[in-house]
């Protein structure tokens, strides 16, 4: 396809884009256009092709834990217990299938974006105009575009009246852009200020128009986007990068141990077949095989209780992944606003003079009546309306949206207004005068009201209305007024002046011009608010130690404003602009994201570069958005959270969660939640590796002195199926600590952290010593069997007990805020039947090869089971000393 997209049309003149483009206003022939389009293709997205159910396949079977849980299995069956190796097997299967059904669903972003293509186009063939599929448009033919039409094509305007187009979805910017043919622009300028140009997927809200196609398919904004999504790798989250790192630590431990235990049994010239079954009993204890499917349910009851948050969870990983984020990167519109455009401040005579504004809510309160006028100009001149078919939403230009609402605030509906006072006449709005008239017949009068820039409407203005009524206008009122006007500017409002005319009778003529000695009425100020609960939610991260960063592609003043308010942009923060943005390197990115609170008129193209940038320097970053511009982004963060209420498909789709209400607070919420999981996974890790650390010991001191050894490879084997599972579980719904939101977040590295490491290894050390000296108590007092029953039974018990007070690691087991977890009781009582079942039963306990204790020896085993959980509160009480 011809690369015409890098070409900066905006910067030429028309007949330089005909020549270019060899066309003409006229359009292409058929012929022309049909081997145009056999030679670049058609004017869709396309990707590469998906990836097949084998390759992902053999992608999930490779996945390094995947591969631990094939081995244990493998080993289970060479043990001959057939239940652990089905299981295992089975788990395997699942998580092969649900990882594939997940890369399946994310291959359906780019048909999301597909469905963005307009289906048909209005074109120039043959000098007639025709309607063709928008697929079949080719570079140089010309189309018409009108109000309500989606933009088939890049296409560089040749012709324009009044137009208007809604570029949210590409460019970030909330209210539609003025365009107009005529201008010749820098080659510089940025994409949201190419006004003689319209891009694929724009909505045209006002105004018609005819341009010239400059870029189809995958060369047009849209097609480099999709080219981004597809080029965009799946990410490995920080806690599958964990999780495998702590299966290949394992494993090579694993192995060593075993290797040393085979080889000095066979020193100590032991038979080799049940030495081998020893070592490979050890393999398995220290590879905790149901790490994964724990770690996976963990995260699965954290995605139904998020669900119920309202923040839905596509990925299981992601869970996670949030809780360990550093920076939540936010796009603007729609995210941290409300995306709708809303009078927030107005101004009249009296106010002018004071200098300040007055807040709608204030105004339609205490003074409804000095403002009437005023609002009766904002609802009669204005073409938008209420939708009947979608409450609270507008058919029309969102400024004049605004006005609407702003009427309702006053108590007036203006559907029955304008039935009161029907419009008899109108100027409609254009660029060049930058303002319209409405004329209404109001009783007897004939009524104009004329709304626009203030700065275009003050020249056209003799008079102005005060509160003592209508008098001449001076210049001391009109520096007041412009001065006011640009305040509220600065503070990023749209500004609209007001003002009316009594006319002696209805003009007849078209082009009559009625907009001279008017009177000034007053103006008004309108901005995409900010969502009200933002701001406590942005508080709450910068607490658990995540900065917020606003990324938009609106302007800077706008995106400060808005910023300041949310306390986003704070004494230390910096602001980055496009044109900034694109003079810097990499490295200079890398340095100033570290302070920039705020980036703004930037491209989707810039908004990937600076998630690039932040996982450069080492954050876990976060991505919301709304829009086609800021999928390429979300997709490449370590996790993409999309607006399911605003947020278009694409973005939906490329996304790992999407938030079903568009709230910051359940942002915060999925933050605590992920947290919450990450700090379960640690203590199900704890607890598991614990018990193995005790496995492991107790068999390589026996080895090592050469006793028999104290614990059978079908102990082990029980021990780690059915007295640490049901533990380990409970573990990971615990309740989240009152403090987990006032820690700073764990970044991307290993689950080992320093303190579990110390925390494993004495643990384990102390329960392999219970362990032995159960051992040589039961031999002493009876025979090798009661000595292995004893070691046993204080193994087991002990890692039942311990799963306690594993629920914190500084808080004493009695004292817990957040309350019992009815879950480790349900665990422990499971346990314990089980454990009764193969102690008593005659046939079990002969399978196992066990004995049935005297009650002193179950005294001595539940004292030593005992002593592992008082190690444990001792250690934790020296912790709260120290």
């Amino acid at each position: 396809m011809d690369n015409h997209r890098q070409m900066p049309w905006h910067s030429k003149k028309i007949e330089e884009v005909y020549d270019l483009l060899h066309t003409s206003e006229k359009g292409l022939s058929d012929a022309e256009a049909a081997e145009r389009l056999e030679k670049n293709g058609r004017n869709e997205l396309r990707s590469k092709p998906p990836k097949a159910i084998v390759k992902m396949l053999k992608e999930q079977i490779t996945d390094p834990m995947v591969l631990i849980l094939i081995g244990a299995a493998g080993f289970s069956a060479i043990l001959q217990e057939w239940t652990e190796a089905a299981v295992i097997f089975v788990i395997v299967i699942i998580n092969a299938v649900i990882g594939i059904v997940q890369e399946k669903k994310a291959q359906s972003s780019l048909e999301a974006l597909r469905k963005m293509s307009a289906p048909q186009a209005r074109v120039l063939r043959q000098g007639e105009e025709s309607i063709i599929p928008a697929a079949e448009l080719v570079t140089g033919d010309v189309v018409f575009l009108s109000d309500g039409d989606m933009v088939p094509a890049d296409m560089r305007l040749i012709d324009s009246a009044n137009l208007k187009v809604q570029e949210a979805s590409l460019t970030g910017e909330s209210v539609p852009s003025e365009k107009e043919a005529d201008e010749i622009l820098q080659e510089s300028c940025l994409l949201g200020d190419r006004s003689n140009m319209v891009y694929t997927s724009a909505i045209i809200t006002y105004g018609r128009a005819a341009g010239v196609v400059v870029a189809t398919g995958m060369d047009t904004e849209v097609g480099s986007i999709a080219g981004m999504l597809d080029s965009q790798g799946e990410l490995e989250t920080p806690l599958k990068k964990k999780l495998n790192a702590v299966g290949k630590t394992l494993t090579v431990v694993g192995l060593i141990v075993c290797v040393l235990i085979f080889v000095i049994g066979a020193l100590y010239d032991r038979p080799l077949i049940p030495q081998f079954l020893v070592a490979i009993s050890l393999a398995i204890s220290i590879i905790p095989e149901g790490l994964p499917a724990t770690a996976t349910i963990v995260m699965a009851l954290g995605v139904q209780r998020m669900a119920k948050r309202n923040a839905l969870i596509r990925k299981l990983p992601a869970v996670e992944t949030l809780g360990s984020a550093t920076v939540i990167c936010s796009d603007k519109t729609g995210t941290l606003t409300l995306n709708k455009m809303t009078v927030t401040n107005i101004a009249v005579n009296g106010d002018f003079q004071t200098g300040k504004t007055t807040p709608v809510r204030e105004a339609a309160k205490k003074h409804p009546g000095v403002y009437k006028e005023l609002v009766y100009g904002a609802a009669l001149c204005n073409d938008a309306s209420l939708d009947p078919d979608r409450q609270g939403e507008i058919i029309g230009d969102p400024t004049e949206g605004a006005l609407i609402y702003m009427a309702q605030a006053f108590g007036i509906d203006h559907e029955s207004l304008e039935a009161d006072y029907p419009r008899v006449f109108e100027q409609p709005f254009d660029s060049e005068r930058k303002r319209m008239t409405t004329v209404h017949t109001i009783g007897d009068k004939v009524t104009a009201y004329t709304k626009g820039a203030v700065d275009e409407m003050l020249p056209l203005c003799t008079h102005i209305l005060t509160a003592e009524g209508i008098r001449p206008i001076t210049d001391e009122d009109k520096n007041n007024i412009s001065e006011l006007c640009l305040t509220m500017s600065e503070n990023a409002m749209r500004v609209l002046g007001f003002a009316t005319k009594n006319l002696s009778s209805i003009p007849l003529d078209d082009n009559e011009n009625i907009e001279h000695d008017m009177v000034f009425i007053g103006a008004t100020g309108m901005i995409d608010p900010p969502r009200s609960e933002v701001a406590e939610s942005i508080k709450s991260c910068l607490e658990a130690g995540i900065r917020t960063v606003m990324i938009t592609g609106d302007h800077k003043t706008t995106a400060l404003a808005i910023a300041r308010e949310l306390g986003i942009y704070r004494e230390e923060s910096t602001v980055v602009s496009g044109d900034e943005l694109d003079n810097m390197n990499d490295s200079e990115l890398d340095e100033a994201v570290k302070t920039a609170s705020v980036f703004a008129r930037v491209s989707p193209a810039d908004k990937l570069r600076i998630i690039q940038s932040l996982k450069r320097n080492g954050e876990v970053a976060a991505m919301t958005g709304d829009g086609v511009n800021d999928s390429p982004a979300l997709k490449a963060a370590d996790i993409g959270v999309a607006m399911g209420i605003t947020g278009t498909d694409v973005a939906k789709d490329a996304a790992d969660m999407i938030l079903l209400d568009d709230s910051f607070n359940t942002i915060a919420y999925a933050i605590k939640e992920g947290r919450r999981v990450y700090r379960n996974i640690q203590k199900v890790i704890q607890f598991l590796l614990v018990g193995n650390i005790a496995e492991i010991m107790t068999l390589f001191v026996a080895t090592v002195f050469n006793w028999n050894a104290p614990l059978q490879a079908v102990h082990i084997l029980w021990v780690n199926l059915a007295t640490a599972t049901l533990p380990a579980l409970a573990l990971g719904v615990d309740p989240a600590s009152r403090n987990i939101m006032k820690h700073k977040p764990v970044k991307s590295g290993t689950l080992f952290e320093k303190d579990l490491v110390g925390r494993v290894i004495t643990q384990g050390t102390f329960v392999a010593a219970v362990t032995i000296a159960a051992y040589w108590i039961g031999v002493s007092v009876g025979d090798n069997v009661t000595g292995q029953t004893m070691a046993f039974c204080t193994l087991a018990f002990s890692q039942m007990m311990r799963a306690f007070n594993q629920r914190s690691n500084t808080e004493p087991i009695w004292i817990r805020a957040e309350g019992l977890n009815p879950w480790l009781l349900v665990s422990f009582a499971v346990s314990l039947i089980l454990m009764l079942c193969i102690l008593l039963v005659p046939s079990l306990q002969d399978f196992f090869r066990l004995t049935l204790l005297s009650g002193v020896q179950w005294l001595i085993v539940i004292g030593l089971s005992l002593l592992s959980v008082i190690q444990v509160e001792f250690v934790k009480l020296i912790k709260r000393i120290a």
